[in-house]
């Protein structure tokens, strides 16, 4: 926490995602946790930017989400604390204890599908002017957070998301989520279904299912379609695919593109680019860390320093008498 010069009792704001540069991002992926990917740091940070970019241009009062993931050197505990944030900022804002209109509404922006839940956002407004929803994708799959959540998965209509008292859980408001709580919404759903999942591979899971009669059986399946086996000639260049893959990630300056047969739905072309500008600005901003790049690299060296073994004293070796010596 940094501490204000005028007042030295007053406490600055943490800095939001949006503000930092692509070095203090590149280090942020790194640590905490894991499942926190460089990607999707680059889409919470453009969401940041591009809501308040969007807030300037038509002049709408729209709150900072200041998320910033944790740095905990424990993977585990950090993405608990990334998950316990991430709660607490998706929470619907309530309205005060001393407002008579709390016994007909406990909610502050509960009458609209239309209305952000936390900050009251006009989503309407941000539709017709610019879509960020179709903007935002995941960072997976590709698609975006319009085609996850605000399309009838049935009939493709667009359908209002609905957001939750609980976040997750809980009874259904008349409120949605802007794109940039929609986004963060979508990473604890990620967060918390790789928990379930490593919950689930534990011993202890299967020994309770067992206790309740519970069996895992192996069923063969019968495949439909084989799948297409990759020509010899390619298979040699799988481990430089894989660093490809994995550096495109962490990088702008990578970029990989698939062009797959609409009849096949096989991957018939695949196209890798190195942006050679892309790589240069990112040289720059690393030569010239921002004051938060540089305390994110001195917790680093703390943390370094304190794992390291501690050298045992060397044992006191009694002193040397001219009787000794003789």
């Amino acid at each position: 926490m940094v501490m204000n010069a005028m007042n030295p009792f007053a406490v600055q704001p943490p800095e939001t995602l949006s503000n930092v540069n692509e070095a203090t991002l590149m280090a942020l992926s790194q640590q905490g946790n894991p499942n926190f990917t460089h990607a999707m740091l680059m889409e919470q940070a453009a969401a940041q930017q591009q809501m308040q970019r969007m807030a300037m241009e038509k002049n709408i009062e729209v709150p900072k989400v200041n998320f910033y993931p944790s740095r905990h050197a424990d993977p585990r505990k950090a993405r608990k604390q990334d998950i316990r944030q991430a709660y607490k900022l998706l929470k619907p804002t309530k309205r005060s204890l001393l407002d008579p209109r709390r016994w007909f509404s406990k909610y502050r922006y509960n009458k609209d599908t239309a209305v952000c839940c936390v900050d009251g956002c006009n989503v309407l407004e941000l539709i017709q002017h610019d879509n960020l929803y179709a903007k935002i994708c995941d960072e997976d799959t590709g698609k975006s957070l319009w085609e996850l959540y605000w399309q009838n998965p049935i009939t493709g209509e667009p359908e209002a998301f609905v957001a939750r008292e609980g976040v997750t859980s809980g009874r259904k408001l008349r409120a949605t989520y802007c794109p940039e709580h929609l986004h963060l919404y979508h990473l604890l759903c990620k967060w918390e279904a790789q928990e379930e999942q490593e919950e689930e591979m534990r011993p202890s899971r299967f020994r309770d299912k067992v206790k309740k009669g519970v069996s895992i059986v192996s069923v063969p399946v019968s495949v439909a379609k084989q799948p297409s086996v990759p020509h010899p000639m390619v298979n040699k260049y799988e481990p430089f695919f894989a660093e490809i893959m994995a550096d495109a990630r962490k990088s702008k300056g990578i970029n990989v593109q698939f062009y797959t047969n609409p009849h096949t739905d096989e991957n018939d072309l695949t196209v890798i680019t190195f942006d050679n500008r892309m790589f240069k600005r990112e040289l720059m901003e690393m030569a010239n860390p921002t004051p938060a790049f540089q305390d994110i690299l001195r917790a680093q060296a703390q943390a370094m320093h304190q794992q390291a073994q501690v050298v045992p004293p060397l044992p006191v070796q009694p002193e040397m008498t001219p009787e000794g010596l003789q």
